[in-house]
């Protein structure tokens, strides 16, 4: 019995040294990265102006990758199958990867959602001239930020890192430098663990459909979430919806501007009709509450000058506010109640009397496959009608 139990033990030894040394294996990997993050140090100033001690590479986000792996196999990250990982990057960032491609990483601009060109951009807090970025990690089958690997693994509990910081930190050089290091940030573990919850989060929700990351991606992570909405147009989760519209609703009130999240161009350069925003704006629209279809009118209106879309686009635009906004004025029009300021007649009313065309472009189009707009044409048709009798 004695014999076997030091047997056992043994072999747990074993295995335990082996899986100790497949750890250092792959730490190992990033340590020359590391140690050139460490000396560049966090950030630089030289006669009082931001002064950049680093350069972004490849490298950088390679060596980030078995640690971001690492991190979300931890926190119960299921890897999506190749084809899943595929298709979900399709329908949430409209971004086709290509399986025969050897490119590793892919980039998406949230500034340009249809640029292909590959940059290194890191985001932060502070007004920035970089774009938001994130990065596709294809073989990862994850998505995340770049990162410096301080703000995703803690460095500090390898001795010998810690050791090679604060010889950097008395070796460097130039002198007339004033470089910040990572050790000197206060608030480092708290920054990590931020970094990780959001990454763990965005791959949880995205790609194994775990809801229980909504919540906290609205209250944490509002930049990434109110962009893959308005952006990507990314709108199948209502509550996403809800931060995007709600937001401008407290900036823009009545303007304009919210069609520019509704009625986009795709990277072909056709026609993108958000839906799920026009239904959310119909969902929410009171007879004392009708700030944000005020807005979709106003659009409506601006649209003859709007030089993105073509004569035939704006028809159809046009037949899309007319779907959502017209049925309102049946039991609201010249209202005045909270926050909502009822026209006399409605955005399609107006658009009609000055271009009767539209009529025959609706009725040529079928009405768009739209269920009310036939009978707001008719509404229309028959007070323009009798106005002019």
């Amino acid at each position: 019995m004695t014999k076997k139990i030091i047997i056992s033990l043994a072999i747990l030894i074993l295995n335990l040294l082996h899986s100790q040394n497949i750890a250092w294996s792959k730490e190992a990997s990033f340590l020359p990265v590391l140690k050139s993050q460490l000396s560049a140090g966090v950030s630089g100033e030289k006669n009082e102006t931001d002064y950049a001690t680093y350069t972004f590479s490849l490298r950088d986000l390679e060596a980030t990758e078995s640690i971001i792996s690492k991190e979300l196999e931890g926190n119960g990250y299921q890897k999506p199958s190749r084809e899943e990982f595929i298709s979900k990057v399709n329908t949430v960032f409209k971004r086709i990867i290509d399986p025969k491609s050897d490119s590793k990483y892919l980039h998406l601009n949230f500034e340009d959602k249809c640029s292909r060109d590959f940059q290194f951009f890191k985001n932060s807090n502070t007004t920035d001239v970089d774009p938001y970025s994130t990065y596709i990690f294809k073989n990862g089958l994850f998505i995340s930020d770049l990162y410096s690997i301080p703000e995703v693994f803690d460095y500090t509990k390898n001795a010998e890192m810690s050791q090679y910081e604060k010889e950097a930190k008395y070796n460097r050089a130039p002198a007339d430098i004033n470089l910040y290091y990572w050790k000197d940030i206060a608030n480092l573990k708290n920054i990590r663990k931020q970094n990780i919850k959001t990454i763990v989060a965005r791959n949880s929700y995205l790609f194994n459909n775990n809801k229980s990351y909504v919540e906290w991606m609205v209250e944490n992570d509002k930049r990434f979430v109110k962009s893959i909405v308005k952006i990507f147009g990314y709108t199948k989760e209502s509550k996403f919806n809800d931060l995007t519209m709600n937001d401008y609703l407290a900036d823009y009130q009545t303007s304009s501007d919210i069609g520019d999240i509704i009625f986009t161009k795709n990277c072909k350069g056709e026609l993108e009709i958000r839906t799920e925003l026009l239904k959310y704006i119909k969902d929410h629209t009171k007879s004392d509450e009708n700030r944000l279809l005020t807005a979709l009118e106003n659009f409506g209106y601006a649209l003859k000058d709007n030089s993105s879309f073509t004569s035939d686009e704006k028809y159809k635009i046009l037949a899309y506010i007319g779907n959502t906004v017209d049925p309102f004025y049946l039991d609201f029009a010249g209202i005045n109640s909270g926050n909502a300021v009822w026209n006399a007649e409605s955005v399609l009313y107006n658009s009609v009397v000055k271009d009767r065309n539209i009529v025959s472009v609706f009725q040529k189009n079928n009405y768009y496959g739209l269920p009310d707009l036939k009978d707001s044409l008719m509404r229309v048709q028959a007070i323009i009608e009798h106005d002019s009798e």
